[in-house]
This record gives C-alpha cells, structure tokens and sequence, in this order.
C-alpha cells in the first residue's frame, strides 16, 4: 500500500525515481523496490519523500476528527 502511496506522490510531482531517490540519498533502484513493495521504506524515508514531493503527512482521530501532524507531536514533547 505505501508503495502505491510512494509513486503516486513521485508521479504528482513530476519527479523520476532517481530525482527523488537523489534528494533522498538512496539509489534509483531502492526507490523502485519501495514502489513496488520488495523493501519497506523507514516511516522517515516516506516522510523526507513526501516533503520533497509537495505531500504533508498526518495523522486523525476518526472519533473527533482532529488532525496532527509530526510537528505538531515535536512541538508537545
């Protein structure tokens, strides 16, 4: 699923693989594997991609519908 999620944001972004993975500081092909679901990318790695591509993560409480993002967590400790 994160994988779909990966190359989506790449593809939104105009971006091939080895642009991002060079942003990144991973090989093209690592990307590749994290598209398709060989390797499993670090929650930071989908963060940084995400970033470079224009995306924010976050995450919501499905009973208040209050949205908070890593920031935001940073931001309580």
């Amino acid at each position: 699923m994160i994988g779909k999620a990966l190359k989506f944001m790449r593809t939104k972004c105009k971006m091939s693989q080895k642009e991002v993975g060079d942003k990144v500081l991973l090989a093209r092909n690592t990307i590749s594997q994290y598209e398709t679901e060989t390797i499993q990318p670090t929650f930071a790695t989908i963060e940084k991609i995400a970033n470079i591509c224009g995306f924010n993560i976050y995450f919501e409480d499905i009973k208040t519908k209050k949205r908070f993002d890593l920031k935001t967590l940073q931001r309580k400790e």
